[in-house]
């Protein structure tokens, strides 16, 4: 299901902060490697590889990943090989770390969009639908970093692909707990969601994850991630899985929220007709997380959605 390979060289170091660096490995592909004590900690490893599969599943288009053994040997014969800490610099941990694929060659890469679209990119986008099937990726496991993107010029004309990159942020990043917000997770600029007229515009994301996700999938995929980067806490990794397959249920209904809450970014809502539905305003988790009371509390509002 996911490739390993050697690193070979240090490149350079990658902005961000979990320090990553650009690493050269055995199959003479570049990778933005992440190591088991980046300063996000080793949940943001497990992070970066469920998500990006559980993407995959979904159909999103996202970076190639793998899992990338770096010797002690390159570490200690690498300057640069180092984590910057408040007040000292450790060596980089050695052994299995978090690749993934760098979009472009080392030579020629895309726009990096970080939470906004620029402008000069509207209508240029082929793939400008998958920014829905993010929305729906990002609602689902509570993606608490601005969605990233970068943006790779076509072969032929000015026609760009979208390709979905770091997903350290999701279940909330290293809590591994599932805080749910309407206005997060949505992209800014490039008329991004300006086609949306329906909940069914999500389609056929949602379908995948009502209907194609369940606990043996996501056990299927969890069962990739190395030990070493969870190591003592199996028990928490299964309970990730469990809420993850509970929260297939209530996507539709978050997303539901969001259109509401947000009309000035899905301006086509207003012509569709309203009819009454029910929506939850916050999880068990997001009362508990934001210090509210724990108490699920529902309203029958009224919304511009069919």
């Amino acid at each position: 299901m996911i490739e390993r390979f050697e690193a070979v060289e240090f490149v350079r170091r990658m902005r961000g902060g979990s320090q990553s660096q650009l690493v050269r490995c055995s199959n003479d592909g570049y990778y933005i490697v992440k190591f088991q004590n980046n300063p996000q900690g080793r949940r943001v490893l497990v992070n970066e590889l469920l998500a990006t599969l559980l993407a995959k599943h979904l159909g999103l288009p996202v970076s190639e990943i793998a899992i990338v053994n770096v010797q002690d040997f390159l570490i200690r014969h690498t300057d640069d090989a180092v984590v910057q800490l408040q007040r000292t610099r450790i060596p980089c941990q050695h052994g299995s770390c978090f690749g993934s694929h760098l979009i472009g060659d080392i030579n020629r890469q895309g726009y990096l969009c970080h939470g906004v679209l620029p402008d000069f990119v509207r209508g240029r986008i082929s793939n400008l639908r998958d920014f829905l099937g993010m929305l729906v990726f990002d609602t689902w496991t509570s993606n608490i970093d601005n969605r990233q993107a970068v943006l790779m010029p076509e072969a032929e004309g000015d026609q760009l692909t979208a390709v979905m990159i770091d997903n350290g942020g999701c279940f909330n990043g290293s809590k591994w707990t599932f805080p749910d917000c309407p206005t997060r997770g949505l992209v800014c600029g490039g008329q991004t969601y300006h086609q949306v007229e329906s909940i069914d515009d999500f389609e056929p994301w949602l379908n995948r994850l009502e209907r194609e996700t369940d606990i043996s999938v996501l056990r299927q995929i969890g069962g990739v991630v190395p030990e070493e980067w969870y190591e003592g806490e199996k028990n928490s990794l299964d309970r990730l899985l469990l809420e993850l397959q509970d929260r297939c249920k209530i996507v539709r209904s978050l997303l539901l929220r969001t259109l509401r809450c947000r009309p000035n970014d899905f301006p086509r809502l207003r012509s569709s007709r309203t009819e009454r539905v029910a929506l939850p305003l916050f999880s068990v988790n997001a009362f508990n997380n934001y210090g509210a009371p724990p108490t699920i509390q529902r309203r029958i509002v009224k919304s511009s959605l069919t």
